[in-house]
Formats: C-alpha cells, sequence, structure tokens
C-alpha cells in the first residue's frame, strides 16, 4: 500500500513506493539487454524497494523463467529542502495565529501593499498602484478557511512520519544525492495523437475494441491510437512506439488519443466505479510557455462521464488553487454531469524533512492542491445503494506526500479511496500521464512517465 500513516486528519503517503509496487518484473525474453542504458544496482540495497505487502505477489505465478525488475528512479524524488525557504517560526512544529481577510482587504488599496500573514509582516513595493483584484481576494478568503486545517493537519501527519523514521528531520541538511535528470524524456505523444487525425479513417465494422499486447514488444501506432490496448497478464511488459520504450504494469490498460477521439473508450464498454482526472486547466504559465494545452469549460463537458460511470461512480477532479476552476466544478460542470459535490481534500507537499515546499503562506503558490469528490446521482431506475464496507466521505482529508519533481505527476489515490469504494471496482483516470495496474487510463500522454528512462533495472540477487 502506498499509506504510511491514517490519521484523523488524512493520510501521509509513500508515491514511490506505490510505483515500485505495481510490478515492474519483465520476462528476459521480451526485452533487449543491449542498450537499455540503465545501470544495475542490488536489489535488496536500495531503498525504494521496501519489501511491502503484496508487492511482487501476483507477477510470480506465470512461472521461473528469468525477470528483469525495475524502480522509478528515486531522484525525482529526492525533495530534501522548500523551493522556498520559510522563516523559523513558520515551521511546522511551531503554531503561530490566524490571517484576517479583513486585514488583507482593508489594506489592498495602498501604494505599498503590507501583507498581513502570520508572524510576518511583508512590505511587497510594486511599479504600478497594488490594488488586490477579485481573483486575489477570493483566493485569500479561501485559504483563510483552509489553512488551519491544513496546518494542524499536516503537522499531526509529519510528527507521526518523524516518530516512525518515514521522514528524517535531518534531511535538509543532507541535500540532494541524486544527479541532475532531464525533465523532457521521449517522444511527443501529444503530437503524435494530433497526427493521429491525420490517419486514414478506420470503419466502425472494422476497428478493434481492445488490442491485447503479446510477447511482441513493437505495436503499429494506428492500432494503439485507434483502440483500448490492454496488458491482461501478470507481468510487466514493454511497449516499443516510434522507437522510445515504455513500461507497461500488469493488469493494466489504456487509450492514447486527444479528447477529439474518445469513441475507442466507449467502445471498450466498461463502466467505472471510481473516475479520477487532472484536466489541463488555464493558467498563466500555460499561456507563457505554450508546453500544455488547456481546455475550455465548453470542451470539458464533452467529457462523456454520464457514459462512463456507474451508478454511484465516485467521481475525483483535481483542480488549481483558482477559485474560478473550483467554483466552475462545483456550480457547473458536477452539476452537467449529475454529479453532487461530497467534499473538498488537500494535497499537501512536503520534503523528506517534513517542511512544505513553499511557505504555506505564500503569494505566488501555496503548498496544496484541490481535490473535489463528487458522486453520480441515480435516475431513479438503480439508485446507488449504500454498503456497509463503504464509509462516507469525509468533508475535508489531508493527502501529504513528497511530491515527484516530474511536472503533473500527481500522488496515487487507490490507497486512500479504498475505504470509500467497494472492493475490486472498475477504476478510470482521465488526462492520466502514467498507467496503474487495475486501471484504464485515458490521454494524450498516458505513457508519458512510463517511458524505461524514468526507470532503473536492477539485479535481482
Amino acid at each position: 500500500m502506498s499509506v504510511v500513516h491514517r490519521l484523523a486528519a488524512g493520510w501521509l503517503v509513500d508515491h514511490l513506493s506505490f510505483i515500485n509496487q505495481c510490478g515492474y518484473e519483465v520476462w528476459d525474453s521480451s526485452v533487449t539487454s543491449a542498450g537499455d542504458g540503465h545501470a544495475a544496482s542490488s536489489f535488496a540495497a536500495t531503498s525504494s524497494s521496501r519489501d511491502i505487502p503484496g508487492y511482487g505477489h501476483a507477477i510470480k505465478t506465470e512461472g521461473e523463467a528469468p525477470k528483469k525488475r525495475y524502480v522509478f528512479r528515486e531522484e525525482f524524488f529526492d525533495i530534501c529542502k522548500p523551493h522556498i525557504a520559510a522563516a523559523p517560526e513558520e515551521q511546522l512544529w511551531q503554531g503561530y495565529p490566524e490571517v484576517s481577510v479583513t486585514e488583507i482587504k482593508a489594506n489592498s488599496n495602498r501604494e505599498e501593499r503590507f501583507c498581513f500573514f502570520p508572524c510576518l509582516l511583508i512590505l511587497q513595493k510594486r511599479k504600478r498602484k497594488c490594488v488586490f483584484n477579485q481573483g486575489e481576494l477570493d483566493a485569500f478568503e479561501y485559504h483563510s478557511k483552509v489553512r488551519k486545517l491544513i496546518w494542524e493537519g499536516a503537522s499531526h501527519l509529519v510528527q507521526e512520519g518523524l516518530c516512525s523514521g518515514f521522514l528524517h528531520s535531518t534531511a535538509t541538511q543532507l541535500g540532494s544525492r541524486g544527479s541532475a535528470v532531464p525533465g523532457h524524456i521521449g517522444c511527443g505523444l501529444a503530437e503524435l495523437c494530433d497526427m493521429a487525425k491525420q490517419f486514414p479513417a478506420v470503419e466502425e465494422s472494422d476497428r478493434q475494441a481492445v488490442h491485447v499486447l503479446d510477447e511482441g514488444t513493437s505495436v503499429p501506432e494506428q492500432d494503439l491510437l485507434s483502440c483500448v490496448t490492454e496488458n491482461s497478464s501478470n507481468c510487466a511488459k514493454i511497449l516499443v512506439l516510434m522507437g522510445q520504450k515504455y513500461l507497461v504494469p500488469p493488469k493494466s490498460s489504456f487509450l492514447l488519443s486527444d479528447i477529439s477521439c474518445l469513441q475507442p473508450l466507449l467502445n471498450y464498454k466498461k463502466k467505472y466505479d471510481l473516475i479520477v482526472m487532472d484536466p489541463p486547466w488555464e493558467n498563466k504559465s500555460v499561456k507563457r510557455s505554450n508546453r500544455y494545452s488547456h481546455l475550455s469549460s465548453w470542451q470539458m463537458k464533452q467529457i462523456p462521464v454520464p457514459a462512463l460511470a456507474a451508478p454511484g461512480c465516485l467521481v475525483v477532479t483535481w483542480v488549481t488553487n483558482r477559485q474560478k476552476h473550483l467554483r466552475f466544478v462545483k456550480d457547473e460542470l458536477y452539476p452537467h454531469w449529475s454529479v453532487k459535490t461530497l467534499a473538498e481534500w488537500h494535497w499537501v507537499k512536503i520534503t523528506r524533512a517534513g517542511e512544505f515546499v513553499l511557505p504555506l503562506d505564500s503569494l505566488h503558490k501555496k503548498p496544496y492542491e484541490v481535490l473535489v469528490l463528487g458522486r453520480v446521482q441515480g435516475d431513479g431506475e438503480e439508485p446507488f445503494r449504500k454498503s456497509e464496507d463503504v464509509l462516507p466521505i469525509p468533508e475535508h482529508q489531508l493527502i501529504v506526500s513528497v511530491p515527484c519533481s516530474l511536472h503533473s505527476h500527481k500522488p496515487p489515490l487507490a490507497g486512500v479511496l479504498a475505504e470509500f469504494i467497494k472492493p475490486h471496482v472498475e477504476c478510470l483516470e482521465l488526462f492520466a500521464r502514467n498507467l496503474q495496474p487495475g486501471w484504464t487510463s485515458w490521454g494524450n500522454e498516458v505513457l508519458k512517465f512510463q517511458h524505461i528512462d524514468y526507470f532503473t533495472l536492477l539485479q535481482n540477487e
């Protein structure tokens, strides 16, 4: 399990261990050893190969042929120091008073803006006359409502992690021990999806519903883009796409496409009890960089969640800290899909020493992100029946973890949501960038973090 500690406030999660529990063992017969370019190391000596119950159990049932084992590169989670250091009195083991939005509003018309945050009076000189716009005021107001819950809950979980040895208070002094790692690896998956629109149209009668990966490692691009690809075996497989290698975990399926080519997912004819999505929200950095396309409100509403959802499906959406987006999900998107909002949770990002990666009251970015949870409402024919084994969704919970340094590599939700859904359910991730065993994943970069260069090849003893 990815959950290290479970408290009333939420969960302390080990994202790296979750990835390595996925079972990235590959039969030697399906791997070309030459040219992998990965240094071998002792599996027993690697901290990312922690002995976790259930890890590697399923993949040992297909025989005793030699396997190669891969683990995710630890340096992507080697976050030892905050991105911006907080004042000593703002550390998680200290307490400090509440911030008043009234104070912020009262001082928002000064040419030299005073930001009344706890323990610090920050004087920020701006070239323009500095007046908070409505979006900033909305953000301050929201932050003032959730900061105490985040502070206190994160403090309890961090203390538990320090006591158990999962977190280390000396990690800040140790510094990063990993070497520099490229953030962009592999071919352009999004560009490939865009090019696929130029492929000759496939007649519906000739269209495959699913392509099952066999022992061969290469799949024609058109087959991969026109139907769901499935690894139904108990062992990971290596997929070669445009000369690049991608690791596909056991018992997983995916569709590589953009939002204009979702029909293969509908043709897969599965109904999902849990749908998680991380949409490409519009923001200033997206506009500046042009690296990531964003979806309009109208495009978001066209995602066929009602057609994919089973009765009573739990829907979880990652939302940026812009209040405009949060209101859109709760007031427009979920009602459009007949989803009732149940709760707002927060993912809190910390270092290996248990510090916030950014000061909690940072004016630029916050050390947390929002998740909105809702449940599909029945149409009267088959209302959702509560199971005695399924707990009601709490109004607020925290997911605390050391984040991956790779952009948009979100922490796993399977472990934290297990108590709120029935066992052995169908799960779907939309706008995914990686795969999980037992899940169907869709997105135009759905294989991005499965690229073999993000992993290290280990040598079994």
